[in-house]
């Protein structure tokens, strides 16, 4: 059984490395689709979230890297890993994944094709993914200031969405009710653009009184500061984890950090957890 393990293991990491030289940013999966590596926390967790500000793996999405060395220790970390997760919402593609499930009666795709009809959208040629239980996972892009929130059923029954915070099974992964393939003909196609329409209909709006505010010249980085003034309880971590994101990709990190923070605590974190995301986001982008 171990032989069998290390073979699969060794398979597994081989297409996460081919992942990874397409830009995709990858962790270890375990059979049940979780991440494989345990977060060093777990034996006295911590009010205030690590990301890895401690430097070691277990932190799940926050340990996606497209580093090969970076990835070949995770996975020597995790010899019992059989699949990989593909991080959605980073650079260079933010990925967005649209996940058809077909399981409890619901009819996704047909769902997704109603919806295309009624806000007049069509699905692009892109890369599709289907999962041992008959669905199918649409990899499409995002563009670099907008962030997609992951969620369950919103669009329609059966519809979930993997952006910003989540990540997609990887095609190639084996977990305990089969493997994950790429569909005919999408193995070699970059993931597409999300259709301006159903980018829409992912992004929340904001909320009814920051809509009211003045109109006047926003000053730059003023969209992300309100993208995390905006989150409701359950997504503040991870909006301001990738509004600062955002921010150190367009060279404007630094001197939002301090709004960022000051956002953040306004929704109810506290100044060591909005600084130790932001601190995470500097990590993650290269600018720590």
């Amino acid at each position: 059984m171990a032989t069998i393990d290390r073979h699969a293991t060794a398979l597994v990491l081989a297409h996460a490395l081919s992942a990874a030289e397409r830009g995709l940013a990858v962790i270890p999966l375990s059979r049940t689709k979780l991440p494989a590596l345990r977060s060093p926390h777990h034996e006295q967790p911590d009010p205030n979230p690590c990301h890895g500000e401690c430097g070691r793996p277990g932190h799940g999405v926050y340990d996606a890297s497209t580093d090969p060395r970076r990835i070949r220790a995770l996975f020597a970390a995790a010899p019992w890993a059989t699949g990989y997760g593909i991080a959605c919402g980073l650079p260079p593609h933010h990925l967005i994944g649209i996940d058809l499930d077909t399981k409890s009666g619901t009819d996704a795709p047909a769902a997704l094709r109603e919806l295309a009809l009624r806000h007049l959208f069509t699905i692009p040629a892109t890369v599709v993914v289907a999962t041992p239980s008959g669905g199918r996972h649409i990899w499409l892009t995002g563009p670099p200031d907008s962030v997609v929130p992951n969620s369950a059923g919103r669009l329609a029954p059966g519809i979930d969405i993997r952006g910003a915070g989540g990540y997609l099974v990887g095609p190639g992964s084996r977990t305990e009710h089969g493997v994950y393939s790429t569909m005919a003909g999408t193995a070699h196609l970059p993931p597409a653009s999300c259709p301006p329409a159903l980018l829409r209909l992912l992004t929340p709006p904001p909320r009814a009184h920051q809509a009211a505010l003045p109109r006047m010249p926003a000053p730059r980085g003023h969209g992300l500061v309100q993208f995390v003034l905006a989150a409701h309880e359950g997504q503040r971590n991870t909006r301001l984890f990738w509004a600062a994101c955002r921010a150190y990709e367009n060279g404007i990190g630094e001197s939002l950090a301090e709004e960022l923070c000051d956002a953040a605590i306004q929704i109810g974190l506290t100044e060591r957890e909005a600084l130790s995301t932001i601190a995470s986001a500097a990590r993650l982008t290269g600018h720590a």
